[in-house]
């Protein structure tokens, strides 16, 4: 069968990858999607066990740092469309090993890049999935696209270097790039080491939630649905060169979303909330909160539909129900990261 698109997703097999090549594969039979994803501690090949058989779908286990190998999808797939979400996401590791996050972030997307301009096929849009934490801490202003970035950490630092990098195709070449940078998203299958799969687990195990530092800290929190819609919307009537935040009116201060996940995983009194809490040292640099303008997507015709009341519910009915999906800490040992006693919310 001929295809109309062929879509390559980088980490296809993660968070939101999944989710979008779920969509993608479901939503146009017409289409070949292509996931290329090297399956990290934190992706699962069971997020995409409903596809895997589909005619329409094609998985490629390799690393998006391999020139060879990007080079060699570009020229035998005949790509028309790349969606880039391949990426290291952790802002705590980041820390630790700051090389391996300038490995995947930056280096993968100068390979991808270089790879699909060179493509013997004309690639028709090149998304590229970034991240509101470059703009760094906002507390009274939110951010629109114009807005300087001063990242903070070294996750949101190689972020923002390989936007410039993203940008710099579009300058140079013309190279039909576009660029996303979303607030944090949150929903079913997301890897325990982020905020809400974190709380979830650690009560689940009956252990208490880890909150880090006394600051204020909020997060604005966006369903994975509403983020794919962005995505797609961006697809379909996105100005190439141009950036667009994908974002959310849901700003949920991090001790809310404890008490909270507290109140429907454990269902104790409003008395008893202190007792499911624990206060941890910082890590090295936080931001309070990350605020951002939205009016050019909202422009485009796009809103979040998802409200956090039905959200959060989806999400935590999700993980009761799935609550073997993720391997427990003697897995994440062998997999030489953080276990449940060490691990910090992650923000």
């Amino acid at each position: 069968m001929g295809y109309n698109n062929t879509v390559l997703v980088t980490g296809g097999s993660g968070f939101i990858g999944s989710h979008l090549v779920t969509h993608l594969v479901n939503k146009h039979p017409d289409w070949r999607i292509i996931n290329l994803d090297i399956l990290d501690y934190c992706c699962s090949p069971r997020s995409l066990e409903s596809v895997e058989d589909r005619a329409n779908y094609t998985f490629i286990k390799g690393d998006v740092c391999s020139y060879q190998l990007v080079h060699h999808i570009f020229n035998t797939q005949n790509i028309d469309v790349i969606f880039h979400l391949a990426a290291k996401t952790h802002v705590e590791s980041s820390f630790t090993c700051p090389g391996d996050f300038q490995l995947v972030n930056i280096e993968g997307t100068r390979v991808l890049l270089r790879a699909a301009q060179q493509a013997l096929r004309k690639i028709h849009k090149f998304i590229y999935v970034s991240t509101d934490e470059v703009y760094g801490s906002g507390i009274d202003q939110a951010f629109d696209e114009s807005c300087p970035l001063r990242p903070s950490n070294p996750y949101s630092a190689t972020k923002a270097a390989a936007e410039f990098l993203v940008q710099s195709y579009w300058e140079k070449y013309k190279f039909p790039v576009l660029i996303t940078r979303s607030n944090n998203i949150y929903g079913p299958r997301q890897y325990t080491e982020k905020v809400i799969p974190r709380f979830v687990s650690l009560l689940r195990r009956n252990q208490k939630c880890t909150i880090q530092g006394t600051l204020p800290k909020s997060r604005h929190f966006l369903f994975v649905d509403d983020v794919i819609s962005a995505f797609l919307l961006i697809l379909k009537k996105g100005i190439v060169g141009e950036i667009y935040n994908v974002g959310s009116s849901c700003d949920i201060p991090i001790m809310q979303l404890a008490t909270e996940l507290i109140k429907m995983v454990k269902k104790v009194p409003d008395s008893e909330l202190k007792d499911w809490i624990e206060f941890v040292p910082d890590r090295p640099m936080v931001d309070l909160r990350y605020p951002i303008h939205c009016g050019k997507l909202h422009r485009l015709g796009w809103r979040a539909e998802v409200c956090w009341t039905e959200g959060i519910r989806q999400t935590v009915k999700w993980y009761e129900e799935n609550a073997d999906f993720w391997p427990d800490s003697s897995e994440d040992q062998k997999r030489n990261i953080p276990n449940s006693e060490h691990l910090q919310s992650a923000l």
